[in-house]
């Protein structure tokens, strides 16, 4: 069961990560084929750098339908985007679901691999955020994760409430990736409301050493 809600969340977080892709492509007015670019860039970007690094087989090369979602996406928004009224307000709060569903996902498939608790935790963010981070690489825009207001502490919390709820409290995984999910969008969510962000780094004067 858990196997199949595991695979359902995948899914539906590459939808919705393809989907702010093609909405950063609507907006730079690209062709149906920077839509398909953007899409499966956002969409498998993050799962992709982490079967890599977990040397495992990659996720949509092992199960085509991956992909198929993001071109599937990248067409109908090809048509539909323009419809979408204030399109990066729906980019800002797609991408916040996508960032804590794919922290958790991340979380769960490293921890399948005996990684560790941490790792699973890094494993986590690298998922939920570095396909986001070549999409605006890729538009030309700052991106999420370099901006000030907290982006990668959600995915952040996200990954670590997950990994705390199944192996420290012991709470059944569907819980418990429910209840990441939704603490992580949470963060994220009060984050874009409220304009949250952690301290800056402040430049200081050299020391002297004459």
């Amino acid at each position: 069961m858990f196997t199949d809600f595991v695979t359902i969340l995948d899914l539906v977080g590459v939808a919705v990560f393809a989907a702010t892709g093609c909405l950063v492509a609507s907006r730079k007015e690209m062709d149906l084929i920077g839509f398909g670019m953007m899409a499966t860039f956002t969409g498998i970007g993050g799962g992709t750098v982490r079967d890599i690094i977990l040397d495992r087989p990659v996720f949509w090369i092992a199960d085509h339908r991956y992909l198929l979602v993001c071109l599937g996406i990248a067409l109908l928004l090809y048509f539909f985007a323009s419809h979408v009224q204030r399109r990066y307000i729906v980019l800002l709060w797609s991408d916040a679901i996508g960032l804590a569903a794919f922290a958790v996902l991340g979380a769960e498939i490293a921890r399948e691999s005996d990684t560790g608790p941490l790792i699973a935790v890094v494993l986590g963010i690298i998922t939920a955020t570095f396909g986001g981070l070549v999409r605006d690489l890729v538009a030309g825009e700052t991106p999420l994760l370099l901006k000030q207001e907290v982006y990668a502490t959600a995915a952040l919390v996200s990954a670590t409430a997950y990994v705390v709820a199944v192996d420290m409290i012991g709470i059944a995984p569907v819980v418990a990736a429910c209840i990441a999910i939704v603490v992580g969008f949470a963060v994220r969510a009060c984050a874009i409301l409220f304009g949250w962000s952690l301290p800056r780094y402040k430049q200081r004067a050299g020391r002297d050493y004459e």
